[in-house]
Protein backbone atom coordinates (compact mmCIF):
# COMPACT_ATOMS: atom_id res chain seq x y z
CA UNK A 1 0.00 0.00 0.00
CA UNK A 2 1.12 3.28 -1.20
CA UNK A 3 2.32 5.84 1.87
CA UNK A 4 -0.69 8.52 0.88
CA UNK A 5 -2.72 5.72 1.94
CA UNK A 6 -1.35 5.05 5.07
CA UNK A 7 -2.07 8.87 5.70
CA UNK A 8 -5.85 8.43 4.43
CA UNK A 9 -5.03 10.19 1.11
CA UNK A 10 -6.83 8.47 -1.38
CA UNK A 11 -6.03 8.10 -5.24
CA UNK A 12 -8.39 9.67 -7.49
CA UNK A 13 -9.14 8.36 -10.90
CA UNK A 14 -11.52 9.62 -13.67
CA UNK A 15 -13.01 8.23 -16.13
CA UNK A 16 -15.08 9.74 -19.08
CA UNK A 17 -16.06 9.51 -22.62
CA UNK A 18 -13.11 11.24 -24.55
CA UNK A 19 -15.73 14.14 -25.56
CA UNK A 20 -18.12 14.19 -22.96
CA UNK A 21 -21.92 16.39 -22.62
CA UNK A 22 -21.14 20.18 -22.56
CA UNK A 23 -23.22 21.26 -19.81
CA UNK A 24 -24.15 24.98 -20.67
CA UNK A 25 -23.93 27.39 -17.63
CA UNK A 26 -26.64 30.36 -16.68
CA UNK A 27 -25.53 33.66 -17.56
CA UNK A 28 -24.04 35.67 -14.95
CA UNK A 29 -24.85 38.83 -16.71
CA UNK A 30 -26.81 40.79 -18.88
CA UNK A 31 -24.26 39.76 -21.81
CA UNK A 32 -26.73 37.53 -24.78
CA UNK A 33 -23.31 36.19 -26.61
CA UNK A 34 -22.48 32.53 -26.79
CA UNK A 35 -23.67 30.66 -23.68
CA UNK A 36 -20.52 29.64 -21.70
CA UNK A 37 -20.48 26.15 -20.95
CA UNK A 38 -18.14 23.27 -19.45
CA UNK A 39 -17.77 19.83 -20.05
CA UNK A 40 -19.16 16.95 -17.66
CA UNK A 41 -15.95 16.01 -16.88
CA UNK A 42 -14.55 19.01 -15.60
CA UNK A 43 -17.49 20.46 -13.94
CA UNK A 44 -17.34 17.11 -11.74
CA UNK A 45 -13.98 17.53 -11.75
CA UNK A 46 -14.01 21.39 -10.06
CA UNK A 47 -16.94 20.57 -7.63
CA UNK A 48 -14.97 17.10 -5.99
CA UNK A 49 -13.27 18.10 -3.57
CA UNK A 50 -9.81 16.35 -2.26
CA UNK A 51 -10.46 12.56 -1.06
CA UNK A 52 -8.75 12.52 2.40
CA UNK A 53 -9.74 9.77 4.92
CA UNK A 54 -9.69 8.80 8.54
CA UNK A 55 -5.99 7.02 8.86
CA UNK A 56 -7.29 4.89 11.15
CA UNK A 57 -10.21 3.42 9.21
CA UNK A 58 -7.16 2.26 7.10
CA UNK A 59 -8.60 0.24 4.01
CA UNK A 60 -12.04 -0.78 2.54
CA UNK A 61 -13.23 -3.75 4.95
CA UNK A 62 -12.83 -1.53 8.18
CA UNK A 63 -14.36 1.23 6.18
CA UNK A 64 -17.55 -0.37 5.42
CA UNK A 65 -18.06 -2.64 8.55
CA UNK A 66 -17.48 0.74 10.20
CA UNK A 67 -20.93 1.79 9.09
CA UNK A 68 -22.21 -0.56 11.98
CA UNK A 69 -20.70 1.48 14.92
CA UNK A 70 -22.79 4.09 16.09
CA UNK A 71 -21.94 7.48 14.95
CA UNK A 72 -23.16 10.99 14.03
CA UNK A 73 -26.66 11.05 14.84
CA UNK A 74 -28.68 13.08 11.85
CA UNK A 75 -31.85 14.30 12.67
CA UNK A 76 -34.37 13.72 9.87
CA UNK A 77 -37.64 14.06 10.14
CA UNK A 78 -40.00 12.24 7.21
CA UNK A 79 -43.85 12.23 6.42
CA UNK A 80 -44.99 8.82 5.03
CA UNK A 81 -47.34 8.85 1.74
CA UNK A 82 -48.25 4.90 0.88
CA UNK A 83 -48.82 5.34 -3.09
CA UNK A 84 -51.16 2.45 -4.99
CA UNK A 85 -48.76 1.17 -8.16
CA UNK A 86 -49.92 2.51 -11.51
CA UNK A 87 -48.40 -1.01 -12.65
CA UNK A 88 -50.96 -3.00 -14.39
CA UNK A 89 -47.90 -5.81 -14.33
CA UNK A 90 -46.64 -5.17 -10.86
CA UNK A 91 -49.76 -3.63 -9.19
CA UNK A 92 -49.92 -3.17 -5.61
CA UNK A 93 -48.21 -0.29 -2.88
CA UNK A 94 -45.05 1.20 -2.24
CA UNK A 95 -43.85 3.90 0.84
CA UNK A 96 -42.63 7.06 0.43
CA UNK A 97 -40.66 8.56 2.87
CA UNK A 98 -40.69 12.98 1.93
CA UNK A 99 -37.93 14.91 4.32
CA UNK A 100 -40.03 17.39 6.43
CA UNK A 101 -39.08 20.47 8.54
CA UNK A 102 -37.77 19.56 12.32
CA UNK A 103 -40.26 19.66 14.83
CA UNK A 104 -40.03 21.70 17.71
CA UNK A 105 -41.58 18.14 19.76
CA UNK A 106 -40.56 15.11 19.10
CA UNK A 107 -43.94 13.60 17.42
CA UNK A 108 -45.42 10.34 19.36
CA UNK A 109 -43.49 7.37 18.12
CA UNK A 110 -44.86 5.29 15.78
CA UNK A 111 -43.45 1.70 16.20
CA UNK A 112 -45.03 0.72 13.28
CA UNK A 113 -43.13 2.92 11.57
CA UNK A 114 -39.31 3.90 11.69
CA UNK A 115 -37.53 6.27 13.92
CA UNK A 116 -38.48 10.53 13.07
CA UNK A 117 -41.63 9.02 10.76
CA UNK A 118 -45.00 9.56 10.73
CA UNK A 119 -48.00 9.27 8.23
CA UNK A 120 -49.11 12.60 6.06
CA UNK A 121 -53.00 13.00 7.11
CA UNK A 122 -55.09 13.82 3.91
CA UNK A 123 -54.88 17.31 4.52
CA UNK A 124 -51.62 17.75 4.65
CA UNK A 125 -51.10 15.94 1.70
CA UNK A 126 -53.17 17.61 -0.04
CA UNK A 127 -51.16 20.74 0.12
CA UNK A 128 -47.81 19.59 -0.76
CA UNK A 129 -48.16 20.54 -4.62
CA UNK A 130 -46.72 24.03 -5.73
CA UNK A 131 -45.38 26.32 -7.90
CA UNK A 132 -41.85 26.43 -6.79
CA UNK A 133 -38.65 25.99 -8.10
CA UNK A 134 -36.92 24.64 -5.40
CA UNK A 135 -34.39 21.73 -6.25
CA UNK A 136 -36.10 18.32 -5.63
CA UNK A 137 -33.89 15.26 -4.44
CA UNK A 138 -35.51 11.38 -5.40
CA UNK A 139 -33.42 9.20 -3.23
CA UNK A 140 -33.22 5.02 -3.55
CA UNK A 141 -31.64 3.21 -0.88
CA UNK A 142 -29.38 -0.08 -0.81
CA UNK A 143 -30.40 -3.69 -0.16
CA UNK A 144 -32.82 -4.23 2.02
CA UNK A 145 -32.59 -0.76 3.70
CA UNK A 146 -35.31 2.18 3.66
CA UNK A 147 -34.86 6.18 4.25
CA UNK A 148 -33.75 5.42 7.89
CA UNK A 149 -30.29 4.59 6.32
CA UNK A 150 -27.64 6.80 7.97
CA UNK A 151 -26.02 6.95 4.42
CA UNK A 152 -28.50 8.81 2.57
CA UNK A 153 -28.75 11.19 5.89
CA UNK A 154 -25.82 12.37 5.38
CA UNK A 155 -26.35 13.39 2.16
CA UNK A 156 -29.79 15.11 3.25
CA UNK A 157 -28.31 17.11 6.04
CA UNK A 158 -26.27 19.43 4.30
CA UNK A 159 -29.14 19.80 1.10
CA UNK A 160 -32.31 19.80 3.14
CA UNK A 161 -31.40 21.09 6.75
CA UNK A 162 -28.00 23.25 6.74
CA UNK A 163 -28.65 24.34 3.10
CA UNK A 164 -32.50 24.72 3.70
CA UNK A 165 -32.98 25.02 -0.09
CA UNK A 166 -33.51 21.24 -1.02
CA UNK A 167 -36.62 19.02 -1.01
CA UNK A 168 -36.26 15.32 -0.48
CA UNK A 169 -38.36 12.04 -0.78
CA UNK A 170 -36.77 8.73 -0.25
CA UNK A 171 -38.58 5.84 -2.70
CA UNK A 172 -38.79 2.75 0.18
CA UNK A 173 -38.46 -0.63 -2.18
CA UNK A 174 -41.56 -2.68 -1.35
CA UNK A 175 -40.90 -4.14 2.07
CA UNK A 176 -39.05 -1.74 3.23
CA UNK A 177 -38.76 0.48 5.91
CA UNK A 178 -41.46 -1.22 8.14
CA UNK A 179 -43.68 -0.94 5.02
CA UNK A 180 -46.20 -3.62 3.61
CA UNK A 181 -46.15 -5.80 0.60
CA UNK A 182 -49.62 -5.64 -0.93
CA UNK A 183 -48.15 -7.08 -4.45
CA UNK A 184 -47.21 -10.42 -2.94
CA UNK A 185 -43.12 -10.22 -4.26
CA UNK A 186 -40.22 -8.28 -3.07
CA UNK A 187 -38.61 -5.99 -5.28
CA UNK A 188 -35.21 -7.06 -7.53
CA UNK A 189 -32.39 -5.16 -8.77
CA UNK A 190 -34.34 -3.67 -12.15
CA UNK A 191 -37.78 -2.97 -10.34
CA UNK A 192 -37.65 0.84 -11.97
CA UNK A 193 -41.55 1.13 -11.69
CA UNK A 194 -42.02 2.19 -8.66
CA UNK A 195 -39.38 5.34 -9.19
CA UNK A 196 -40.33 5.74 -12.65
CA UNK A 197 -43.94 6.57 -10.62
CA UNK A 198 -42.44 8.44 -8.00
CA UNK A 199 -40.69 10.82 -10.96
CA UNK A 200 -43.87 11.32 -13.24
CA UNK A 201 -45.69 12.05 -9.97
CA UNK A 202 -43.00 14.77 -8.48
CA UNK A 203 -42.79 16.37 -12.29
CA UNK A 204 -46.27 16.43 -12.65
CA UNK A 205 -47.22 18.32 -8.59
CA UNK A 206 -44.14 20.14 -8.98
CA UNK A 207 -43.63 21.04 -12.94
CA UNK A 208 -41.39 23.93 -12.28
CA UNK A 209 -39.14 22.14 -9.89
CA UNK A 210 -35.49 20.60 -10.68
CA UNK A 211 -35.70 16.69 -10.41
CA UNK A 212 -32.81 15.10 -9.15
CA UNK A 213 -31.86 11.39 -8.49
CA UNK A 214 -29.27 9.73 -6.55
CA UNK A 215 -29.17 6.09 -5.85
CA UNK A 216 -27.00 4.04 -3.16
CA UNK A 217 -25.49 0.18 -4.04
CA UNK A 218 -28.60 -1.71 -5.25
CA UNK A 219 -30.76 1.41 -5.70
CA UNK A 220 -27.86 3.03 -7.75
CA UNK A 221 -28.03 -0.11 -10.05
CA UNK A 222 -32.27 0.06 -9.94
CA UNK A 223 -31.48 3.94 -10.86
CA UNK A 224 -28.99 3.35 -13.36
CA UNK A 225 -31.61 0.67 -14.91
CA UNK A 226 -34.20 3.46 -14.45
CA UNK A 227 -32.06 6.82 -16.68
CA UNK A 228 -31.22 4.19 -19.34
CA UNK A 229 -34.98 2.53 -19.81
CA UNK A 230 -36.10 6.29 -20.03
CA UNK A 231 -33.28 7.39 -22.14
CA UNK A 232 -33.58 10.80 -23.82
CA UNK A 233 -37.18 11.11 -21.93
CA UNK A 234 -35.88 11.34 -18.77
CA UNK A 235 -37.75 13.47 -16.59
CA UNK A 236 -34.39 14.05 -14.15
CA UNK A 237 -32.19 16.42 -14.81
CA UNK A 238 -29.20 15.03 -13.22
CA UNK A 239 -28.52 11.97 -10.96
CA UNK A 240 -25.58 10.59 -8.66
CA UNK A 241 -25.02 7.21 -8.48
CA UNK A 242 -22.60 5.53 -5.07
CA UNK A 243 -20.84 2.40 -4.64
CA UNK A 244 -23.12 0.65 -7.72
CA UNK A 245 -22.54 -2.95 -7.61
CA UNK A 246 -22.76 -2.55 -11.08
CA UNK A 247 -22.36 -5.80 -13.14
CA UNK A 248 -24.24 -8.49 -10.52
CA UNK A 249 -22.81 -11.53 -11.71
CA UNK A 250 -19.30 -10.71 -11.21
CA UNK A 251 -20.13 -8.78 -7.88
CA UNK A 252 -21.91 -11.52 -6.40
CA UNK A 253 -18.85 -14.28 -7.51
CA UNK A 254 -16.43 -12.12 -6.06
CA UNK A 255 -18.57 -12.22 -2.93
CA UNK A 256 -17.99 -15.97 -3.06
CA UNK A 257 -14.66 -16.21 -3.98
CA UNK A 258 -13.17 -14.95 -0.27
CA UNK A 259 -13.76 -16.20 3.33
CA UNK A 260 -14.42 -12.63 4.30
CA UNK A 261 -16.71 -12.09 1.33
CA UNK A 262 -19.03 -15.18 1.69
CA UNK A 263 -18.90 -15.42 5.44
CA UNK A 264 -19.69 -11.51 6.15
CA UNK A 265 -20.83 -9.36 3.27
CA UNK A 266 -22.98 -12.28 1.32
CA UNK A 267 -24.17 -13.47 4.25
CA UNK A 268 -25.38 -10.35 5.86
CA UNK A 269 -26.92 -9.43 3.21
CA UNK A 270 -28.75 -12.72 2.95
CA UNK A 271 -29.73 -12.54 6.64
CA UNK A 272 -31.10 -8.99 5.82
CA UNK A 273 -32.99 -10.48 2.36
CA UNK A 274 -34.34 -13.48 4.60
CA UNK A 275 -35.77 -10.99 8.03
CA UNK A 276 -37.90 -9.10 5.04
CA UNK A 277 -39.21 -12.24 3.76
CA UNK A 278 -40.35 -13.63 6.92
CA UNK A 279 -41.96 -10.02 7.83
CA UNK A 280 -44.00 -10.46 4.64
CA UNK A 281 -44.17 -14.00 4.84
CA UNK A 282 -47.75 -14.49 4.85
CA UNK A 283 -47.85 -12.35 1.44
CA UNK A 284 -45.10 -13.34 -0.65
CA UNK A 285 -46.15 -16.73 -0.37
CA UNK A 286 -49.57 -16.67 -0.98
CA UNK A 287 -49.25 -15.50 -4.11
CA UNK A 288 -45.52 -17.29 -4.68
CA UNK A 289 -46.64 -21.13 -4.60
CA UNK A 290 -43.23 -21.96 -6.86
CA UNK A 291 -40.95 -21.05 -3.64
CA UNK A 292 -39.58 -23.80 -1.60
CA UNK A 293 -39.97 -21.96 2.05
CA UNK A 294 -37.43 -24.64 3.58
CA UNK A 295 -35.16 -23.99 1.01
CA UNK A 296 -35.50 -20.21 1.35
CA UNK A 297 -35.39 -20.53 5.38
CA UNK A 298 -31.59 -22.83 5.10
CA UNK A 299 -30.51 -20.34 2.68
CA UNK A 300 -27.49 -18.75 4.45
CA UNK A 301 -26.30 -16.48 1.40
CA UNK A 302 -27.57 -13.62 -0.58
CA UNK A 303 -26.90 -15.67 -4.07
CA UNK A 304 -29.15 -18.61 -2.07
CA UNK A 305 -31.98 -16.25 -1.21
CA UNK A 306 -32.17 -14.98 -4.93
CA UNK A 307 -31.71 -18.91 -6.31
CA UNK A 308 -34.88 -19.77 -4.12
CA UNK A 309 -36.67 -16.00 -4.07
CA UNK A 310 -36.39 -14.27 -6.40
CA UNK A 311 -36.06 -16.46 -9.73
CA UNK A 312 -39.41 -18.65 -9.07
CA UNK A 313 -40.98 -15.40 -8.31
CA UNK A 314 -39.68 -13.26 -11.54
CA UNK A 315 -38.77 -16.82 -13.90
CA UNK A 316 -35.11 -16.31 -14.13
CA UNK A 317 -34.02 -20.16 -14.04
CA UNK A 318 -30.75 -19.40 -11.90
CA UNK A 319 -29.52 -16.60 -10.03
CA UNK A 320 -26.84 -16.19 -12.42
CA UNK A 321 -29.61 -15.41 -15.30
CA UNK A 322 -30.92 -12.81 -12.87
CA UNK A 323 -28.18 -11.01 -12.39
CA UNK A 324 -26.78 -10.89 -16.41
CA UNK A 325 -30.52 -9.78 -16.88
CA UNK A 326 -30.71 -6.89 -13.84
CA UNK A 327 -27.11 -5.53 -14.54
CA UNK A 328 -26.74 -1.92 -15.09
CA UNK A 329 -24.11 -1.96 -17.70
CA UNK A 330 -25.52 -2.56 -20.72
CA UNK A 331 -28.68 0.64 -19.69
CA UNK A 332 -25.93 2.98 -18.61
CA UNK A 333 -25.07 3.13 -22.44
CA UNK A 334 -29.29 5.08 -22.70
CA UNK A 335 -28.53 7.42 -20.52
CA UNK A 336 -29.11 10.65 -21.75
CA UNK A 337 -28.92 13.27 -18.67
CA UNK A 338 -26.02 14.21 -16.68
CA UNK A 339 -24.62 11.74 -14.16
CA UNK A 340 -21.35 11.33 -11.49
CA UNK A 341 -20.75 7.91 -10.26
CA UNK A 342 -18.73 7.70 -7.49
CA UNK A 343 -16.83 4.42 -6.52
CA UNK A 344 -14.42 2.94 -4.04
CA UNK A 345 -11.14 0.78 -5.33
CA UNK A 346 -11.36 -1.27 -2.13
CA UNK A 347 -15.36 -2.11 -1.99
CA UNK A 348 -15.53 -5.60 -0.72
CA UNK A 349 -19.16 -5.43 -2.12
CA UNK A 350 -19.35 -3.79 -5.34
CA UNK A 351 -16.15 -4.45 -6.62
CA UNK A 352 -13.76 -2.81 -8.79
CA UNK A 353 -13.74 -5.69 -11.46
CA UNK A 354 -17.57 -5.16 -11.74
CA UNK A 355 -16.94 -1.44 -12.35
CA UNK A 356 -17.90 -1.09 -16.51
CA UNK A 357 -15.14 1.26 -17.30
CA UNK A 358 -15.22 0.93 -20.56
CA UNK A 359 -18.82 1.43 -21.35
CA UNK A 360 -18.13 4.60 -19.34
CA UNK A 361 -15.85 5.42 -21.90
CA UNK A 362 -18.42 5.15 -24.61
CA UNK A 363 -20.76 7.24 -22.31
CA UNK A 364 -20.94 10.96 -23.03
CA UNK A 365 -23.56 11.33 -20.06
CA UNK A 366 -21.71 9.67 -17.40
CA UNK A 367 -18.61 10.07 -15.61
CA UNK A 368 -16.40 8.18 -13.01
CA UNK A 369 -15.01 9.38 -9.89
CA UNK A 370 -13.28 6.60 -8.46
CA UNK A 371 -11.18 6.62 -5.28
CA UNK A 372 -8.48 4.08 -4.51
CA UNK A 373 -9.99 3.89 -0.66
CA UNK A 374 -13.90 4.33 0.76
CA UNK A 375 -15.24 0.79 0.86
CA UNK A 376 -18.76 0.56 -0.12
CA UNK A 377 -21.24 3.61 1.08
CA UNK A 378 -18.59 4.58 3.45
CA UNK A 379 -15.34 7.33 2.65
CA UNK A 380 -15.06 8.25 6.90
CA UNK A 381 -13.20 11.13 7.31
CA UNK A 382 -12.10 12.02 10.81
CA UNK A 383 -14.55 13.65 12.42
CA UNK A 384 -17.26 10.78 10.91
CA UNK A 385 -18.14 12.83 8.00
CA UNK A 386 -18.71 11.02 4.66
CA UNK A 387 -16.46 12.11 1.86
CA UNK A 388 -19.03 10.70 -1.04
CA UNK A 389 -21.58 12.81 0.76
CA UNK A 390 -19.71 16.15 -0.17
CA UNK A 391 -18.73 15.32 -3.39
CA UNK A 392 -22.48 14.28 -4.23
CA UNK A 393 -23.67 17.37 -2.48
CA UNK A 394 -21.28 19.43 -4.09
CA UNK A 395 -22.55 18.51 -8.18
CA UNK A 396 -25.80 18.38 -7.30
CA UNK A 397 -25.81 22.13 -6.00
CA UNK A 398 -23.34 23.00 -9.27
CA UNK A 399 -26.36 21.47 -11.29
CA UNK A 400 -29.45 23.05 -9.44
CA UNK A 401 -27.50 26.46 -9.24
CA UNK A 402 -25.14 27.36 -12.33
CA UNK A 403 -26.55 24.43 -15.15
CA UNK A 404 -29.10 25.97 -17.52
CA UNK A 405 -31.08 23.01 -17.10
CA UNK A 406 -33.99 24.54 -20.19
CA UNK A 407 -31.02 24.54 -22.28
CA UNK A 408 -29.19 21.30 -21.19
CA UNK A 409 -33.21 19.86 -21.75
CA UNK A 410 -32.99 21.24 -25.46
CA UNK A 411 -29.55 19.03 -26.07
CA UNK A 412 -31.66 16.19 -25.28
CA UNK A 413 -33.73 16.24 -28.04
CA UNK A 414 -30.89 15.87 -30.44
CA UNK A 415 -30.63 12.36 -31.13
CA UNK A 416 -27.45 10.67 -31.03
CA UNK A 417 -26.06 8.34 -33.53
CA UNK A 418 -26.74 4.46 -32.82
CA UNK A 419 -24.36 2.19 -32.88
CA UNK A 420 -24.00 0.12 -35.51
CA UNK A 421 -21.86 -2.07 -38.60
CA UNK A 422 -20.80 -1.19 -41.11
CA UNK A 423 -21.33 -4.33 -43.20
CA UNK A 424 -24.41 -5.78 -41.88
CA UNK A 425 -26.90 -2.79 -41.83
CA UNK A 426 -30.04 -2.28 -40.40
CA UNK A 427 -28.37 -4.10 -37.14
CA UNK A 428 -28.16 -1.86 -34.65
CA UNK A 429 -27.00 -2.67 -30.76
CA UNK A 430 -29.55 -1.80 -28.05
CA UNK A 431 -28.55 -1.14 -25.14
CA UNK A 432 -31.71 -1.97 -22.93
CA UNK A 433 -33.24 -5.03 -24.61
CA UNK A 434 -33.66 -7.58 -21.53
CA UNK A 435 -34.46 -11.39 -21.73
CA UNK A 436 -37.08 -11.12 -18.69
CA UNK A 437 -40.04 -9.11 -20.27
CA UNK A 438 -42.06 -6.75 -18.80
CA UNK A 439 -45.02 -5.25 -20.61
CA UNK A 440 -45.49 -1.87 -19.01
CA UNK A 441 -41.25 -1.02 -19.59
CA UNK A 442 -40.66 -3.18 -22.74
Amino acid sequence: MHLASYLGVARTTWYSHADPIAIPLKSQDDVKDEQTKVSLLDLSKQVTPPCRLNPLIFNGHVQTCWTAIKGLDIPITYKRRIFISNSTTYPGTFAVDFVGPTPETAPEPDVSLPQRTTYYTEDEFKLMGSDDDKPMLIMLHGLSGGSHEIYLRHVLRPLCLEDGGWEACVVNARGCAQSKITSGVLYNARATWDVRQMVDWCREKWPRRKLFGIGFSLGGNILTNYLGEEGAKCKLDAAVIVSNPWNLEVSNLALQRSWIGLHVYARVMGTGMKQLFEDHFEQITKGNPDIDIEKVRSARYLHEFDRYVQCPTWGWPTEGAYYRDASSVEPLLAIRIPVLAIHAEDDPIAVNEAVPHEEIKQSRHVVLCSTSLGGHLSWFEIGGERWFSRSACAFLQKMANEADLEALKKQREIPEPETTTSHKKPVVYDPIRRKLLIPDVA
